[in-house]
């Protein structure tokens, strides 16, 4: 049974020095003198913008460890936020000043690009696609389709390099280094995920400035939750047969929530997560790593997980 005592969802910490404490959907990012951030993934799974009513045995730490462990393998080819990994749900790294934009990378015409083409649009972003295309077919090269924190509200808007650069969100030199990194990080991925029998479709990478004016990579990047993975193995036979393709991503609540009439539209109500269901999510997440990482998912002591956390980041800011 998933035992909910042991997941973390809510994150009250008061660390010293702690300025100020940001609370997203799944992580709390907390400033330590304006010189540090922690940050900690809970269990909380979100979906179409909302977030579930129960935690995710293991899903924080499942998420920490592939980031910070991505971020290690691309960090000969793009600088990165991360100082220190004090605890398996935890990262600390330099205070930055996000950039407004998400840089998406599409290698293949899946999910939203491909609903953009059904719709017979063929310019996303700014950026042509192809005619001929079925869906979840490979692009001739990877396309990049930023999307822009919308003023109200959570959800992406899909924007052009031309507007970025017009409307002065990103300037036009630093927006030549994030296409470049975000090609760079791509193409790595692309290599780790084939290395895995996996192939990496399409993810998004965020970037900050560190205050020396450093361009860095921030937040999270290849988890199944910021990246869609196809399986290699039968993904050419399944394209010639028009199937629908082996995904390694979230893709599976979402499936689940709109099977019981959940697509976060306004009057719906989530369904009830009973425990079993919740124990088949945490063991999707955990095959989810083993796969990505190529190696066994080992448990934290989730006995009590808030003062585990609490103690290692105690013991590392002392």
């Amino acid at each position: 049974m998933a035992n909910q005592d042991h997941t973390i969802t809510e994150s009250n910490f008061n660390f010293p020095n702690q300025k100020s404490v940001y609370k997203g959907k799944v992580r709390a990012v907390y400033n330590i003198n304006d010189e540090e951030l922690v940050m900690i993934a809970t269990d909380r799974l979100s979906a179409f913008d909302v977030v579930m009513p129960k935690g995710i045995p293991y899903k924080g730490q499942i998420l920490n460890q592939i980031a910070t462990s991505m971020m290690k393998a691309t960090e000969d080819l793009v600088p990165n936020w991360l100082t220190a990994i004090p605890d398996p749900n935890v990262a600390v790294g330099y205070i930055c000043e996000p950039f407004k934009v998400e840089m998406v990378i599409r290698g293949y015409m899946s999910g939203h690009a491909a609903r953009e083409y059904k719709a017979g649009r063929r310019l996303l972003c700014g950026v042509p696609m192809p005619e001929g295309l079925k869906e979840n077919d490979k692009f001739p090269e990877p396309i990049i389709t930023p999307a822009t924190k919308a003023e109200m509200g959570d959800h992406d808007e899909d924007i052009s390099r031309e507007d970025i650069i017009k409307r002065h969100i990103v300037s036009e030199e630093d927006y030549l280094v994030l296409e470049d990194y975000t090609r760079k990080l791509f193409q790595r991925g692309t290599e780790i995920a084939a290395s895995r029998g996996l192939i990496l479709v399409d993810t998004k990478y965020e970037f900050g400035k560190t205050k020396d004016g450093k361009i860095v990579l921030i937040d999270e990047i290849h988890t199944p939750d910021s990246s869609r993975y196809f399986y290699s193995e039968g993904y050419q036979e399944r394209q010639d047969k028009n199937e629908p393709q082996k995904q390694l991503s979230k893709e599976f609540v979402r499936q689940w929530l709109i099977a019981n009439d959940f697509q976060g539209l306004e009057g719906q109500i989530v369904p009830e997560m009973s425990d079993e269901y919740v124990k088949t999510v945490s063991d999707r997440y955990i095959e989810l790593y083993e796969k990505i990482m190529g190696e066994a998912f080992v448990k934290a002591d989730v006995s009590d997980i808030q003062n585990r956390i609490e103690k290692n980041v105690l013991s590392y800011l002392g």
